[in-house]
């Protein structure tokens, strides 16, 4: 059964950081692309990023380049966003996500709330 278990969201002003992980189980992680993505209140799932499987190569959504940055260690099958220079607008829930895109399996979520 597909794992996967997002913590470090939280409560932060604008211009701060944050470092999300998602601890993955279940399956053969270094075998898989992996995503985060994002739901903010009263919209849909959103793209933020996607880390190949050798993590040598990242891609990010237009909004977040520049602040963002996606990581992986396969030794310890967890995936990692680094938040920073947050904005208001970055306030969603945040999802680690199997695979590319939205993925084909998400964790419960980590909340991240950006306000002043």
């Amino acid at each position: 059964e597909v794992q996967l278990v997002e913590s470090g969201g939280g409560l932060v002003q604008p211009g701060g950081s944050l470092r999300l992980s998602c601890a993955a189980s279940g399956f053969t992680f270094v075998n898989y692309a992996m995503s985060w993505v994002r739901q903010a209140p009263g919209k849909g799932l959103e793209w933020v990023s996607t880390i190949t499987i050798g993590g040598i190569e990242p891609f990010y959504a237009d909004f977040v380049k520049g602040r963002f940055t996606i990581s992986r260690d396969n030794a310890e099958n967890t995936l990692y966003l680094q938040l920073n220079s947050l904005k208001t607008e970055d306030t969603a829930i945040y999802y680690c996500a199997k695979d590319v895109g939205l993925g084909t399996d998400r964790g419960q979520g980590t909340q991240v709330t950006v306000s002043s």
